[in-house]
């Protein structure tokens, strides 16, 4: 299945319990030092803690998570809109990527192009639960349209390109 193929407007969303996982699931990150970095060409590079982040305006999307071969979870993210992260840093008008990384040093790269497309954000929660340890906590990359493997978790830094 792919992911851009599948309309999931219609989907149940699926309990928290039945959520597989991939990948890291015992990344322990502590609050009180955590910090999201926002850094590369921008003006003013950020260096926010998870209250700060909790501070930006939130979104809520149901969207579908699917590693092929394994599980698809449809859930209800709640998080932080990457658009509105890389405004407060300013990104440079040469800018064309945001490279989203997690405390394991897994990447992936997007457009800023695609920010305007899709469903692209940082989330801190899941189906209204705090997001688990196992699932990304403090944030996980939701990644419409594109597959697991992509939707980093233990999210640390935002490096503007």
């Amino acid at each position: 299945m792919n992911p851009a193929e599948i309309d999931s407007r219609n989907l149940e969303v699926d309990p928290l319990a039945k959520f597989g996982t991939m990948g890291p699931t015992d990344v322990a990150i502590g609050l009180e030092t955590y910090r999201l970095k926002v850094t590369g060409k921008v003006e003013t590079p950020l260096s926010l803690s998870y209250d700060e982040i909790l501070k930006y305006p939130s979104l809520t999307e149901t969207v579908l998570l699917i590693c092929p071969g394994f599980f698809s979870n449809n859930g209800r993210w709640t998080g932080v809109d990457l658009k509105n992260l890389l405004l407060g840093a300013q990104v440079k008008k040469e800018a064309q990527y945001v490279d989203v990384v997690g405390s394991h040093e897994k990447r992936v790269r997007i457009t800023l192009k695609e920010l305007d497309q899709k469903r692209i954000f940082l989330a801190y929660r899941i189906n209204g639960e705090t997001l688990p340890k196992k699932h990304g906590f403090p944030l996980r990359l939701v990644y419409e349209d594109a597959y697991g493997s992509d939707w980093i978790k233990y999210v640390d830094e935002l490096v503007v390109i």
